[in-house]
């Protein structure tokens, strides 16, 4: 640290020579002074927790500065960029945060970083879902999960053996668990933003959503096989507590337990809310409350946190009343996106440049590049070409070949290699049994990949639209009247979802008085439509607010000026704009309930 000081100070002294001499009086009677004394009072504290904080505070204004324009004309999220400024601050350029040299502690650290940023991850991943969409659609999971990761799984694992003839091939099923998942965080760059919305089907967006939490918490299996068939001296003790451990007692209890958690406290909130117990914010706050409660509870235990997470958040979820309360709400998009800046910085500072040429263990930059490229084309796209007939929700092999592109491999995959190094022993110089070998190279090998896949499929989407220009559209709702005896439906209410039945919402409620608020009590106001302009033409530059009563200019014909038409748009989403529709029509989040008027 004193290096650090010296060099911050060393600094300074340069700025200061390179000011004009008109100055020199001025520095000499207060630079120098105020120096003298921060070095003699020892004010200066640089410290490794307080440059961590300035670079993922920095990081996180620099880039919200710059966001939309980032994300919204360039298609590059705070995945891609995150990792990128955590390298350059890492201990391979700037050498400011490292987080490889916190001792025995660093791969606990690891571990817990990214189970709270999945956790939370698949608990909004849970409740965002349509509700029941888990029971709805559970075949087509089935089918997405189940035979796509085994086949994963055992192809990575033969290309890895063939790759490095030292791992046997149990060890190299290890790595190939590491490598099976979906990683949802890097996944949402294709399910969600302005790419996805107006080029990504919704079916399509859900059921990559759901695979992809789905799948994280069935990478227990698969890895506690290959551990137990590594470290147990008997393949039937290995199968035996593979059988009871890794799928009764992880995955069954697990889900169970989640599932259990998300039902008890939908119930619970239900209750209070009717009381006038609860408020809106309270509501918001169990995004992230409940996520950390049902993990901690499932880790304590032994069970799978992570599928426990992703079943409390569909479980909450499931009757659409925690929808219904928290929507419009930005909080939890706020620390979704906190959480994965920060844990894409530590992962770009984490990664090992100086492992990926280690001779002594056979890793050279070659094997992992082809390594990474044969993952990259068998590890998904083979078997979703082959079954996405079975698969309702995709309709044709383009949306498969996209979908099993589109596979990433990030947060999750650290996560289980991080995991898989509490259950191998601590590996010796030079290694002294398979095990130690497996534990010596799995995380360079893991986090290679890791790298690769971030890269490609963080900057697919940007590739894509190279050469093509991004232009902003000006969306208009056009409502045609064909006359005035006759009520007709206008073309664009076909877009819109359908109302649920009425729920009351904690927004709507005074709790403290007990009461509910009126109109009065609301921020609604009323917009005519400009004289100019085709008729009956309504833009969103013309609608503020969240429930607003538009009038619209009567018809040039058929229409008495006595009996002006109203139509009432109502909870319209603030932050929905011309830059979030395709093509004209509204997203299903933007328009939850439109009245028309009724013949006369």
């Amino acid at each position: 640290m004193g290096f650090m000081a010296g060099s911050f100070t060393a600094l300074l002294h340069v700025v200061s020579l390179s000011v004009s001499p008109i100055n020199t009086w001025f520095l000499q009677r207060l630079y120098y002074p105020f120096l003298s004394v921060i070095m003699d009072l020892e004010l200066l504290q640089v410290s490794a927790p307080g440059l961590a904080y300035i670079c993922l505070g920095g990081f996180v204004v620099l880039f919200s500065i710059v966001s939309l324009l980032v994300k919204e004309k360039f298609y590059i999220n705070e995945v891609v960029l995150g990792t990128g400024f955590g390298i350059i601050i890492g201990p391979h350029v700037a050498n400011v945060f490292t987080p490889r040299t916190w001792g025995p502690l660093e791969n606990t650290i690891t571990l817990e970083v990214m189970r709270i940023v999945l956790a939370t991850g698949l608990f909004a991943v849970g409740v965002e879902l349509p509700c029941a969409y888990m029971k709805e659609h559970a075949k087509s999971l089935l089918i997405m999960v189940v035979p796509t990761m085994a086949f994963g799984w055992v192809v990575v694992a033969g290309i890895i053996q063939a790759l490095f003839p030292e791992l046997n091939y149990v060890s190299s099923l290890c790595i190939a668990a590491c490598l099976t998942p979906t990683d949802p965080v890097t996944c949402a760059a294709i399910t969600r933003g302005k790419f996805a919305t107006k080029h990504v089907p919704v079916n399509i967006r859900q059921i990559l959503s759901a695979e992809s939490a789905a799948n994280d918490g069935l990478a227990y299996p698969f890895l506690a096989i290959s551990i137990y068939l590594t470290i147990e001296t008997s393949v039937r003790t290995a199968l035996g507590k593979w059988f009871l451990v890794g799928w009764l007692y992880q995955v069954i209890l697990g889900t169970v337990l989640g599932a259990v958690l998300g039902l008890l406290f939908s119930k619970l909130m239900k209750i209070s809310h009717k009381r006038g117990f609860i408020d809106r914010e309270s509501y918001v706050a169990q995004y992230l409350a409940l996520a950390i409660f049902t993990m901690g509870i499932a880790s304590t235990i032994g069970a799978d946190d992570l599928l426990a997470a992703f079943a409390a958040g569909s479980a909450i979820s499931w009757d659409g009343h925690f929808n219904v309360q928290t929507e419009d709400d930005v909080f939890s998009s706020v620390i979704d996106y906190v959480l994965n800046c920060g844990c894409f910085i530590y992962i770009g500072a984490w990664l090992p440049f100086d492992a990926y040429n280690s001779a002594e263990y056979g890793i050279t930059p070659w094997k992992l590049f082809l390594l990474m490229i044969t993952i990259l084309v068998l590890r998904r796209i083979p078997p979703l070409l082959a079954l996405y007939k079975f698969v309702p929700e995709i309709t044709s092999w383009k949306e498969a070949l996209f979908s099993g592109h589109f596979g990433p491999m990030g947060v999750s995959a650290v996560f289980v290699s991080a995991l898989a190094l509490t259950r191998l022993p601590t590996p010796e110089d030079p290694p002294a049994n398979q095990a130690q070998y497996l534990a010596a190279v799995i995380q360079p090998i893991v986090s290679f990949i890791v790298l690769g896949s971030i890269i490609v499929h963080g900057l697919s989407i940007p590739f894509f639209n190279m050469g093509r220009g991004v232009h902003s559209h000006t969306v208009s709702l056009t409502m045609t009247w064909t006359s005035r005896n006759r009520a007709t439906v206008p073309d664009w209410v076909l877009w819109a979802r359908r109302a649920p039945d009425v729920v009351e919402s904690a927004v709507d409620e005074d709790v403290e008085q007990g009461s509910t608020r009126t109109p009065k009590d609301t921020d609604e106001s009323t917009v005519n439509i400009p004289d100019t302009g085709p008729p009956n033409v309504l833009t969103f530059e013309d609608v503020h607010g969240d429930v607003v009563s538009v009038v619209t200019r009567r018809h040039s014909r058929g229409i008495d000026d006595s009996s002006p038409e109203l139509v009432q748009v109502e909870a319209i989403d603030n932050h929905a704009g011309p830059g979030n529709l395709d093509n004209g029509a509204p997203d299903d989040n933007q328009i939850k309930n439109v009245r028309f008027p009724t013949a006369q």
